[in-house]
C-alpha cells in the first residue's frame, strides 16, 4: 500500500472515529449536565426516597457506573467495528 493510500484511509477511520467519540461525549455531558438540571427543575422527585436514599444519590451510586460502563462499551464495539469496516473494504 502506497503512502498516499495509506493517509486517505487513515482520514477516513479518522473522521468515523470522530464521530463515534462525539456521539459518546454528547451522551455523556447531557446526563451529567441533566442531573443537577434535575435536582434544579424537579426538586421533590429528585428527593424522592427510594431504599433509604434520595432518587439524585441512587442515580449517582448506582445507575451512573453502569452508564458509563455501557458508554464505554458503546465507544470500544463501535472503535473495533470501523476499523473492520476499513480492513473489509481496502481488501476488496
Amino acid at each position: 500500500m502506497d503512502q498516499e493510500k495509506a493517509s486517505e484511509l487513515s482520514k477516513k477511520m479518522m473522521k468515523k472515529q470522530l464521530r463515534l467519540s462525539l456521539s459518546v461525549a454528547i451522551v455523556f455531558v447531557v446526563v451529567l449536565v441533566g442531573l443537577p438540571l434535575f435536582n434544579l427543575y424537579a426538586p421533590d422527585l429528585a428527593k424522592t426516597d427510594l431504599g433509604g436514599f434520595s432518587l439524585t444519590w441512587l442515580i449517582l451510586g448506582l445507575l451512573f457506573y453502569p452508564l458509563t460502563w455501557m458508554l464505554s462499551s458503546w465507544f470500544v464495539r463501535g472503535s473495533e467495528k470501523i476499523e473492520r469496516n476499513i480492513i473489509e473494504e481496502e481488501s476488496k
